[in-house]
């Protein structure tokens, strides 16, 4: 089931997603069916996702830096010195 929806991703097979949802929810397994049902929730977006090329890697990498250089020194500095430390690793 899981390898399944995998595939549909993989693929980006936007007319899968249905078969699988109907499969999901013929499923013994509760935590398919309420996934099932969270994707039906927002359906349009997850047909936007597996259709569409947009990603936000990018921006979750330059998320992560900062929160890596944050993280040491929690609860000593202001915002001057984090953007000191960004500014001098860059």
């Amino acid at each position: 089931m899981a390898n399944s929806f995998a595939l549909v991703l993989r693929d980006r097979n936007v007319d899968a997603i249905d078969q699988w949802l109907v499969a999901a929810d013929a499923s013994m397994t509760t935590e398919f069916r309420e996934f099932a049902s969270s994707l039906r929730r927002d359906l349009a977006a997850v047909r936007a996702a597996v259709t569409l090329t947009w990603s936000n890697g990018q921006t979750e990498g330059q998320v992560n830096k900062i929160k890596m250089f944050k993280r040491p020194m929690f609860g000593r500095a202001n915002v001057d010195l984090l953007r000191a430390r960004l500014l001098h690793a860059a």
